[in-house]
């Protein structure tokens, strides 16, 4: 018998501006490379999902922002691992010029948009509950 998959909890950012949504890009040497995704990451040992929503969006982006209502989870099991992503609405505080200090790129797109852009399944699967796609 195989042993059970690591869970990893995530956090990830709905951040909504003049009807476009903000998504990074994986870097190269990440896993998953080059995949887009909502912005965000691990929750650390003796982190509130708040906390490290923040803290990632501080450390990838290089801008403050403030954690608002929890939109939804998604578990996405890959083959050495399961993820539970959480996602929240987000709002980015102060002036807002965003740096891709710890992502390869970000962008600015609308909902319509989002299938123009290779997203990880995770992700994906978040996306579809918020836009309210469901598999057939």
């Amino acid at each position: 018998m195989s042993e059970p998959r690591r869970t990893i909890r995530v956090v990830a950012a709905v951040v909504e501006r003049n009807g476009r949504y903000l998504i990074t890009q994986r870097r190269p040497n990440a896993v998953l490379p080059l995949l887009w995704e909502f912005p965000g990451g691990k929750v650390e040992a003796g982190e509130t999902d708040s906390e490290a929503l923040r803290r990632e969006l501080l450390e990838r982006l290089g801008v403050d922002s403030e954690v608002g209502e929890w939109i939804s989870e998604t578990v996405w099991d890959y083959e050495h691992y399961r993820v539970e992503l959480t996602l929240y609405e987000c709002t980015v505080r102060g002036p807002a010029d965003l740096q891709a200090l710890a992502v390869h790129a970000y962008r600015w797109v609308t909902s319509d948009e989002f299938d123009q852009y290779e997203f990880t399944p995770a992700d994906e699967a978040s996306m579809n509950k918020l836009l309210g796609v469901c598999d057939a």
